[in-house]
């Protein structure tokens, strides 16, 4: 069974799939592991490292040459993986919807596309779920740079010279992203506040210390979708959310938006309209700038000023944390490989419930339910 790990080719993609403690866990299970040279560059782990570890390190030619498993942070260019087994598999944050053409590209070279991103969230995925580590990450980040941007200090600080405010922070949607958010920026001292559609996430906001903002006494109000996820909601929730975060919104410093809905647009949260009321200076960092964003006029991969406000689009925020990253990143493929491994057979064997969660193409066809529904 050889498993490679190829070289991330997406712009900025500093994380890499595999490290040095994972190559050693597989070499543990019998598999033989390649990688591709300068894969763990730019998350600081040397081709030495890797090859002390005991994987083999050379070309990308070289590297997926008869391999049964690649393994990806980005999905890798189905014409770069030429010469692996037929029928490999690649396990990847793939990227199904806004990738369709490679997912079927991935389905006419007979690969067996595993997206790591539809993994379900139960209790025995947790420790394989790719969403949850590298939002956690996010979320820390995002408040480190929305300090950076704000040019001025988050805790209350009490001087000879006078005292200084804490800053006010305002985190918009509590998942995995939002709750680092809210504990990092409690942490460095800011008075934090936070909401979200779904009512059952106001005791996890209260037990961090900050101050649950939510809409009362409107239909629909739980918000709670399928694997834990928020769903869209009724036209009366989202006009009294507009009328009860417009009130709050204005006297933030810092607004962090973290609201995702998988397959669809981010929800918008903010408009130009409430950003016009923030006083100049202020920061709002979108963390769903890729997928639309949260905030009206955010773009991603820049910094703009709306109204003397400073809107934070940062792309990849985790892969701007490329060591953590890649090693929580590459936690989770070992997890989900290994808990699937048959000794006897020397290769992971999946059950329906995750393999059919996760598996995209088989047998030259996609086969994804959630692609084809």
């Amino acid at each position: 069974m050889k498993i490679a790990i190829v070289r991330e080719q997406a712009p900025g993609e500093n994380r890499v799939a595999a490290t040095p403690e994972t190559i050693k866990k597989f070499a543990a299970l019998g598999a033989t592991l390649a990688i591709e040279k300068g894969a763990g560059a730019g998350a600081t782990i040397s081709d030495a490292e890797y090859e002390a570890a005991g994987a083999t390190v050379g070309t990308r030619a070289a590297t997926v040459k008869g391999a049964d498993i690649i393994l990806g942070v980005q999905g890798p260019d189905p014409a770069s993986l030429k010469g692996a087994a037929p029928g490999a598999w690649i396990a990847a944050g793939l990227n199904p919807f806004a990738e369709r053409a490679r997912v079927d590209a991935y389905a006419a070279a007979g690969f067996e596309a595993l997206a790591m991103e539809f993994m379900p969230r139960i209790t025995r995925a947790q420790s394989m779920d790719i969403l949850s580590s590298q939002s956690n990450l996010a979320g820390y980040k995002a408040v480190l740079d929305a300090t950076a941007e704000y040019g001025r200090a988050l805790p209350m600080m009490m001087t000879a010279a006078g005292t200084i405010s804490a800053a006010k922070c305002f985190v918009m949607g509590v998942g995995v992203a939002g709750l680092q958010a809210i504990a990092t920026a409690r942490r460095l001292g800011a008075q934090v506040s936070a909401t979200d559609v779904r009512s059952a996430t106001k005791e996890q906001i209260m037990s961090l210390g900050a101050k649950p903002i939510f809409v009362e006494n409107v239909a629909g109000i739980e918000g709670e979708g399928s694997g834990g996820y928020a769903t869209e909601m009724s036209p009366e929730y989202q006009q009294a959310q507009a009328e009860l975060v417009s009130a709050h919104i204005a006297k933030q410093d810092i607004v962090i938006t973290t609201a995702l809905i998988p397959g669809r647009p981010a929800p918008r949260l903010i408009s130009d309209a409430q950003i016009a009321t923030m006083r100049p200076g202020s920061v709002i960092v979108d963390l769903a700038v890729e997928s639309g964003g949260n905030v009206e006029g955010s773009v991603a991969g820049q910094v703009v000023d709306r109204h003397g406000v400073k809107i934070v689009g940062h792309k990849n925020v985790a892969g701007r944390l490329a060591a953590d990253a890649s090693a929580l990143f590459a936690r989770n493929l070992f997890n989900f490989l290994s808990a699937f491994w048959d000794k006897e057979l020397g290769k992971p064997v999946l059950d329906e419930e995750i393999g059919d969660a996760i598996r995209l193409t088989q047998g030259g066809k996609v086969v994804s339910a959630r692609l084809l529904g």
